[in-house]
């Protein structure tokens, strides 16, 4: 028999989901068939796969224990790099200002020095997090950027932490300022642009056009000119809609490409001004809570800015 009981991060999810996270030898119709004979029980009593777990909750399974092989650690993340560019930390969330370079989750390269790892490791170092104590949950990003994006990412320490933000994100309920340095000289001054997405998964790019076709999503990009150095521009801006590469493949759409862009941008313009990668940062970050933010509350109306880029100071510009 295993004896399980339910820490906080572990609340408030499915019965079954738990132990699918939990114990990956465990299929969706084992978990079924052991309901049914009664050899999963909850706080000593039958209950329904569907029933939603609580602190403290105890879980008793009556499995054979060739199953409840636990999911192991593909990472040591003792090992792996702490060294972090924090702009802001308290008990439930994390806001790391990433290095152009690192991605934020192992790619196709199984790199494993990675945003997350960097942060699972430097919580285990501080003693914030063990892997060996959570059943399902591990710090998590809230939301990503481009390897060769800098700026801004938000991680959650906690389950809670997570699901609220992440509810935030998809509600529009932060606003995330980007700057970036585009080719050109941009008018008007200021504009909210509209036009249509389509994503093709096979060559990780997007083509951008005028057509509202059945599969092409809308885009909405609002920008402001914040210095011009007479050939070219630097931007703020607000994606009003969030798409893969939208402002990279907007703006060059537009005719002003991202500096440093080798996907979407033009390689003679980028060698002619020196940039190497894409001059883009997601710089601002504001906290606009319209609807209940439970543990988070306090950082309703609070906004956080990572450095100034060095492509930002190229142009001049102070805030």
């Amino acid at each position: 028999m295993r004896e399980i009981i339910i820490g906080a991060n572990d609340g408030g999810q499915r019965l079954d989901r738990f132990l699918l996270k939990s114990y990956p030898l465990l299929s969706q119709g084992h978990i079924c068939k052991f309901m049914r004979k009664n050899c999963i029980k909850l706080n000593g009593k039958k209950c329904e796969v569907s029933k939603r777990l609580t602190e403290n909750d105890i879980i008793k399974l009556y499995i054979p224990e060739e199953l409840l092989q636990e999911r192991q650690r593909e990472v040591a993340i003792e090992d792996i790099s702490s060294e972090l560019n924090i702009v802001y930390e308290d008990e439930n969330i994390l806001l790391i200002d990433k290095p152009v370079g690192l991605v934020v989750h192992e790619d196709n390269d199984n790199e494993q020095d990675t945003l997350i790892n960097r942060i699972l490791s430097y919580l285990y170092k501080k003693g914030e997090y063990d892997p060996e104590k959570e059943k399902s949950f591990a710090p998590a990003l809230c939301n990503r950027i481009d390897r060769n994006t800098s700026g801004i990412v938000i991680a959650a320490k906690n389950a809670e932490a997570l699901r609220i933000m992440s509810q935030k994100i998809k509600h529009r309920e932060i606003t995330k300022l980007y700057l970036c340095a585009v080719y050109g000289r941009v008018e008007p001054a200021s504009a909210t642009l509209t036009a249509y997405l389509y994503k093709d998964s096979s060559k990780n790019k997007v083509i951008i056009s005028d057509r509202n076709t059945k599969v092409n999503l809308t885009i909405k990009t609002k920008y402001k000119v914040l210095s011009c150095d007479g050939e070219n521009s630097l931007l703020e801006v607000d994606l009003l809609t969030g798409r893969t590469h939208q402002i990279r493949a907007h703006m060059a759409y537009m005719g002003h490409p991202l500096l440093g862009d080798g996907k979407y941008g033009n390689n003679r313009i980028n060698k002619q001004y020196g940039y190497k990668y894409q001059a883009l940062c997601s710089y601002r970050l504001k906290f606009d809570f319209t609807s209940d933010s439970g543990i988070l509350s306090y950082l309703k109306g609070k906004e956080f800015k990572c450095a100034l880029p060095d492509f930002a100071l190229k142009f001049g510009y102070k805030e």
